[in-house]
């Protein structure tokens, strides 16, 4: 009885003796995915925020997506050649038999660590939020830099 509900065993003709490998791997996707939603849904908040890294001769440029938080929310660190950003997301309280058709928002502590190409210079870095979008900025140490080399001719 229970194979024939998971499996529709034996009104389904197979066409392959993989295909049944196939479909109880699906079933076993399914059955992990919403072991795994259920557990981490309520102690993460996904991959949060979400960063575009980009450089220029001297800086590196950090722009990350952190909408409804103010600055003193955000927590920001900077060693060598890694960049931390961590906080707390709050969304508003739904009414308590509030009936979800969606729910992609999610709330909770994030952290996010981010590991720059060469050292940057801590000492200089600085950090600015504006319409929901944090741009930290970080000087290149002076070591990381490339340096021109002129060739002499003899």
């Amino acid at each position: 009885m229970i194979l024939r509900r998971i499996t529709g065993w034996p009104t389904r003709v197979l066409t392959s003796p993989f295909e049944e490998l196939e479909n109880i791997r699906r079933q076993m996707d399914l059955l992990t995915e919403g072991l795994t939603r259920s557990v981490l849904r309520e102690t993460t908040a996904g991959v949060f925020p979400l960063m575009n890294i980009t450089e220029d001769k001297n800086n590196y440029y950090i722009r990350a997506e952190l909408p409804g938080l103010r600055a003193d929310d955000i927590d920001i660190s900077v060693t060598g050649d890694s960049l931390s950003i961590s906080g707390e997301r709050n969304l508003p309280v739904e009414e308590e038999k509030a009936q979800y058709h969606r729910r992609e928002m999610e709330q909770g502590k994030f952290s996010r660590i981010v590991n720059l190409p060469s050292q940057v210079d801590t000492g200089k870095a600085e950090a600015n939020c504006a319409d929901g979008i944090l741009t930290v900025v970080l000087p290149k140490a002076a070591a990381s830099k490339p340096k021109q080399i002129t060739v002499k001719t003899s």
